[in-house]
């Protein structure tokens, strides 16, 4: 697991600050999501049946056009558009895209590093692949983030709020109706992090 710059948790009940620490850090490894998480503080209070968790991620790049993984040429007497993959993880993103746009019967891949799409407007349809958004790792890191936040959050509380924006993720959760100083309180904590760590 990539090291953190800061990684809290705190608990009334000191058994559970290391039970949840390493619940996180399982979570942080089986997600893949440390790289991308910079500073995290969670706070437990059992008194109140209370879960916040603050982050500050890291810059987790930009979107992923075809071009940036690809190179992308025409074949105009066959009637193809013939993409060369150079970057594999975003395969199964691309291939997605292109069945979207084209139907699966249009898209043949007749290995793991070449994608043929056929089509009446092979120029045309290069420039458009060209510049076609493959993924966009800030919208699957979101997906993530809320998926690892429900994983390590205590059983049963199943009334959540979590906010993400920019470089920052509030997630609080109780079995109780949420009170507005939790989240406020889950906000501070996200101030905390961003001067650095813990106060």
């Amino acid at each position: 697991m990539d090291s953190l710059e800061t990684f809290v948790v705190e608990s009334a009940i000191d058994s559970e600050t290391e039970f949840y620490r390493k619940i996180i850090e399982d979570n942080l490894a089986s997600l893949k999501l440390a790289p991308a998480i910079g500073r995290i503080k969670v706070v437990l209070r059992p008194e109140d049946s209370l879960f916040q968790m603050a982050i500050i991620l890291r810059d987790v790049g930009t979107r992923v056009t075809t071009i940036d993984i690809a190179d992308v040429e025409t074949k105009p007497v066959a009637g193809e558009v013939v993409i060369s993959i150079k970057k594999e993880q975003y395969i199964p993103e691309l291939l997605v895209k292109l069945w979207e746009r084209y139907g699966k019967a249009n898209i043949s891949q007749p290995d793991r590093w070449t994608v043929t799409i056929s089509t009446d407007k092979p120029a045309e349809e290069a420039e458009f692949i060209k510049e076609m958004l493959v993924a966009d790792p800030r919208h699957r890191l979101h997906e993530n983030l809320v998926d690892f936040a429900i994983r390590v959050t205590p059983e049963g509380f199943r009334v959540r709020y979590h906010l993400y924006k920019g470089n920052r993720f509030v997630f609080v959760a109780s079995e109780e109706t949420l009170e507005r100083e939790w989240i406020e309180e889950a906000g501070a904590m996200l101030d905390e992090l961003m001067e650095g760590g813990k106060k």
